[in-house]
């Protein structure tokens, strides 16, 4: 089986590999980021990014939606995205992989919340969740992935059950559906507003640097500079609406991201079939 699987996810790279020596051929940079919802919604945040980027470098930014997660590994791991929007986790991993650097981030910091019923009996320490059901976003979902790490052994890790969001694993957890659920911890206290505090933060995890933009080696030294200062400046803004509403809606200023919080974050991943950091190049 595991055989099967390497010679699958090996075509998978090939192909990624193909396409990505197609889209470089005329010079062109391709921009991608997690595929989080539809094309349409999703070409509405990125591409205007895109566009802005073209006229700052003076060279062909493309969006490109991957489809699908699947697809998204592979060409990530095939080195096709140039410029990338996604978590720290994959972050450092194209920093050890692909020669990537991490150049602007979010503000703030990224944790999350393990969380049970208030009156839950039978959890009293999160590492009594082995073996036990915690709803959460299928990996490699960095709230799941925190929880994965937090249990050395594998043969003794809780039993993550897929939801569709953070709302939906919160409800799981009211329903008795799961023992617990991993989220955001804003979306949890958030939640907790609306739900009046029927649950209770049963482990936070410790902030990590947020999610950021980076580029790769085919973008030159001085291009990245130029990407820091465009990305940072006050006329990004406007091009970055959709952008900031999906994710900083707060409107706080980007920050300069830097490479020393980011290279430790690559291990969350190293059970994800592909991004074993052991493997070859």
């Amino acid at each position: 089986m595991k055989n099967t699987l390497k010679v699958v996810w090996a075509a998978w790279l090939l192909a990624a590999f193909s396409a990505s020596t197609s889209l470089y051929a005329g010079g062109e940079y391709i921009f991608s980021a997690p595929p989080r919802g539809p094309v349409a919604e999703e070409t509405k945040v990125y591409k205007p990014i895109a566009d802005y980027l073209t006229k700052v470098l003076g060279n062909k930014v493309s969006y490109k939606h991957p489809g699908n997660w699947l697809t998204y590994q592979a060409e990530m791991q095939a080195g096709v995205y140039d410029i990338v929007f996604d978590g720290p986790h994959f972050v450092s991993w194209r920093m050890a992989k692909t020669q990537h650097e991490p150049l602007v981030k979010l503000p703030g910091k990224l944790a999350f919340s393990i969380v049970v019923k208030k009156d839950e009996q039978r959890v009293a320490h999160v590492t009594q969740l082995r073996g036990r059901t915690v709803c959460g976003l299928a990996p490699p979902n960095l709230a799941t992935l925190t929880t994965y790490s937090i249990f050395n052994n594998p043969a003794r890790q809780p039993l993550v059950v897929e939801s569709k969001s953070f709302p939906d694993a919160y409800q799981s957890v009211i329903s008795g559906h799961c023992i617990a659920a991993v989220m955001r911890d804003k979306m949890f206290y958030r939640l907790q507003k609306k739900n009046d505090n029927q649950l209770k933060e049963l482990f936070h995890s410790k902030g990590i640097a947020n999610q950021a933009f980076s580029a790769g080696p085919r973008i030159s030294v001085s291009e990245k500079v130029k990407i820091v200062k465009a990305l940072l400046s006050d006329e990004a803004k406007d091009k970055m609406q959709a952008f900031n509403k999906r994710f900083n809606k707060k409107g706080k200023p980007l920050e300069r991201a830097g490479r020393e919080e980011y290279l430790a974050h690559a291990q969350l991943l190293k059970d994800i079939w592909g991004f074993d950091l052991a493997q070859a190049n």
